[in-house]
């Protein structure tokens, strides 16, 4: 069995705080990848940012206190992979991948556009160029999970209030589309799916109202998964009986040798 985690930590200091390392010690995980560290790794000396019995890789975006992704992986990485050629996106610490035996696990977290019509185009771009990048993995012989934070519901199933956030960054028309292509034309599935098909299952809370607790959510956190592990997904969860951030942990257990 193969344990592969994801979260977005909204700050990784922060989610140290709310306790995530102590949980994480106990999850037996073969991977761990982090979104949005929000930390440059010289902030990051204190020996709980450097699990013990993982190997640790951070990368950091140029400007401080923005994104970056993270990755630990009880198998040394054959190779680190940080970025995926594009710099405008690079320079924002989006993206990190390790290469294991026969598989290749990515922590990715691609833009928000919620902020500004500016950044929604910027995350139009990121889009654009990523999809060059995922023909590229698909080509590779080993096997890919790219898990992390999309910023894309893709279903009505996967949000509380579908119509009323048709307009909204995440949920537009043209952004779905992109991951119908993605789970369709490109051939990548979407591996929570692939065996939970209940509806009200989401990683992300706005922190307004009462989001968290009457649980109106989005499902915007994935593993995306090449098609010779669509069949290989033995269980999945949404961890939410601890709060370390305003997305919840995903968990993915993969029948596929641990590499240990």
């Amino acid at each position: 069995m193969f344990r592969v985690i994801s979260l977005n930590a909204n700050g990784i200091r922060a989610a140290a705080r709310k306790g995530f390392f102590d949980w994480m010690r106990n999850q037996d995980a073969d991977v761990v990848c982090i979104q949005e560290t929000k930390a440059q790794v010289h902030q990051l000396g204190d020996a709980l940012f450097s699990p013990a019995g993982y190997h640790c890789y951070y990368e950091d975006a140029v400007k401080k206190g923005y994104s970056g992704v993270a990755i630990y992986t009880r198998q040394e990485p054959k190779k680190v992979v940080r970025g995926y050629g594009d710099q405008e996106f690079d320079d924002e610490g989006r993206y990190l991948e390790v290469q294991l035996d026969g598989i290749n696990v990515v922590s990715l977290y691609l833009p928000s556009g919620s902020s500004s019509d500016e950044r929604q185009q910027a995350k139009y771009r990121c889009m654009d160029s990523f999809t060059e990048h995922l023909h590229k993995l698909r080509r590779k012989r080993s096997e890919t999970i790219i898990c992390g934070d999309w910023n894309i519901v893709h279903k009505e199933q996967d949000i509380k209030n579908w119509k009323s956030n048709q307009k909204n960054s995440g949920c537009l028309p043209e952004e779905r589309a992109w991951l119908d292509k993605v789970f369709g034309e490109y051939r990548w599935v979407d591996a929570f799916r692939s065996i939970e098909q209940e509806p009200n299952q989401y990683t992300w809370w706005s922190n307004r109202g009462q989001a968290w607790a009457n649980n109106v959510g989005w499902r915007i956190d994935y593993h995306v998964v090449s098609k010779g592990l669509g069949d290989k997904v033995l269980r999945t969860e949404i961890y939410r009986d601890e709060r370390f951030s305003d997305h919840a942990p995903l968990i993915m257990d993969y029948d596929w040798p641990d590499g240990a």
